[in-house]
């Protein structure tokens, strides 16, 4: 049957209306499949993202012993967390601070302030330090009881709250800082380029014979600052008496010996890297200082006397340790080489004062600049 003008009009507005809306739906469709098809692969590279690192259940400050308990695994995504805290994950993850016996260590809080206790045959017991004799204890029953722990517990280098995320640079091995720990400064000591606030390095001794010696080992490094500009030739280094006195002897020989070599270089991966082994063989003379200083541990003190000084099936020195043969040689063995030597180490002594009385001029300059500078803004 035949169609008038008006019903044909009406059909194909209808017809092109539906087509408007296939394709109108049709461009909705896929826009929401785009959409979840990103949002699928967002999701996808954040799941390949997340990383596992150790954060603190609780708040520490600098110097407390960390315990297991504070441990908590998480996982965050690598763009929130710094380079090197899944390269020390492993360190974490392999500690336990537990006696020899697998007794879990753990803290406590009492009136805010962090204690250390250990359960034994289901009973709890405070552990407590003896800094004196560089050992844990408990109190059991009356008697003192010494408790020797797994591994040496990870120590806090800096106030830290619940949620951070632990990394080595934060924390340290081994005992808090000990008591005969000092900031020492040194302006005779070649510097890499690079050197910055922060990096760990060795302070090595190089001879004119091509020989290297470790004098300490993975230090942390401060550059002080002359009005906001690093100083080129100076850096501070927290040591104890014993690497304070290594430190002393290797600067004398380094001055005596023409074309010895004091410096520092930089450890690549702190966190990754083991400190090295010191070397370097003091003279007999520091030898007696250090094992009859008061101010040195007596653990650090016979480490170093054993290890210098040859000794009987008991532990007791039987001979002083002999002086290196090579450091000896290149400081002479004549009346006029060994003259020469201590005119040699006076010069770089008179010289290395020197260097430090005008660092410390331009740095108190620099403060005094800078303090008639913030006054002259401030007006």
């Amino acid at each position: 049957m035949a169609t008038n003008p008006m019903q044909r009009k009406a059909r194909n507005s209808f017809l092109l209306g539906m087509l408007l809306m296939l394709i109108i739906t049709g461009a909705i469709i896929a826009f929401l499949i785009l959409q979840l098809t990103n949002m699928k692969k967002e999701e996808q590279e954040e799941i390949a993202a997340m990383v596992k690192v150790y954060t603190l259940s609780q708040n520490v400050t600098s110097g407390q012993v960390i315990t297991t308990d504070m441990l908590i695994q998480q996982e965050v995504n690598r763009n929130m967390v710094p380079a090197n805290a899944t390269s020390d994950l492993t360190n974490f993850q392999n500690y336990f601070l537990e006696d020899e016996s697998g007794n879990s260590v753990i803290t406590k809080y009492e009136d805010n302030e962090a204690h250390l206790y250990i359960t034994i045959d289901d009973t709890e017991y405070e552990l407590n330090y003896d800094e004196e004799n560089d050992r844990y204890y408990i109190e059991r029953d009356g008697n003192r009881e010494n408790i020797t722990l797994n591994e040496a517990p990870l120590i806090a280098k800096v106030d830290m709250q619940a949620n951070t995320v632990i990394t080595t640079d934060l924390v340290s091995t081994g005992d808090a800082i000990q008591d005969t720990t000092r900031k020492e400064e040194y302006n005779m000591l070649i510097l890499p380029t690079d050197l910055a606030t922060g990096d760990y390095v060795d302070v090595r001794l190089l001879l004119p014979s091509g020989t290297n010696y470790v004098v300490v080992a993975k230090k942390q490094v401060e550059i002080p600052t002359i009005s906001g500009v690093d100083s080129t030739d100076t850096i501070s280094m927290e040591l104890t008496e014993d690497e304070i006195n290594m430190i002393s002897n290797a600067i004398v020989d380094a001055f005596k010996i023409n074309g010895a070599k004091l410096y520092v270089n930089k450890y690549t991966d702190p966190g990754l890297q083991a400190a090295s082994i010191p070397t370097y063989p003091v003279n007999y003379e520091v030898m007696q200082l250090i094992n009859g200083n008061p101010n040195i541990l007596e653990e650090a003190r016979s480490a170093l006397w054993r290890r210098y000084n040859a000794t009987d099936s008991s532990g007791v020195a039987t001979q002083p340790a002999q002086r290196n043969d090579v450091i000896d040689a290149a400081i002479g063995t004549t009346d006029e080489e060994r003259e020469q030597a201590q005119t040699n180490l006076e010069t770089n002594m008179e010289e290395s004062i020197t260097n430090s009385i005008t660092t410390r001029q331009e740095y108190l300059e620099g403060l005094s600049a800078e303090a008639a500078a913030a006054s002259s803004s401030t007006n």
